[in-house]
């Protein structure tokens, strides 16, 4: 299974939403707090291309996105294909 980064910041529902159907299909992710670090958030941005709302989550170097994102490709079968790669 490629590794999981998720970039989130501890009050952000849609966060909760995104690592909870990851913790249920039991994925091990990397959290990565971005909550008044601007140098994470920054690093975040430039790896997403400009993108500042969180999450922010990549399987692999795969950039799925945000928690609607990852919602979508689970609905569709793709997320784990992406897991299994």
């Amino acid at each position: 299974m490629p590794p999981v980064v998720v970039y989130s910041k501890s009050w952000c529902p849609y966060c909760k939403a995104a690592k909870t159907l990851l913790t249920r299909k039991g994925v091990p992710f990397e959290e990565i707090d971005v909550d008044g670090r601007p140098d994470l958030q920054k690093a975040m941005s430039a790896r997403t291309r400009g993108r500042y709302t969180v999450p922010q989550i990549f399987i692999g170097e795969t950039h799925v996105g945000g928690s609607d994102d990852l919602h979508d490709l689970e609905a569709t079968g793709g997320l784990d294909k992406l897991l299994a790669a």
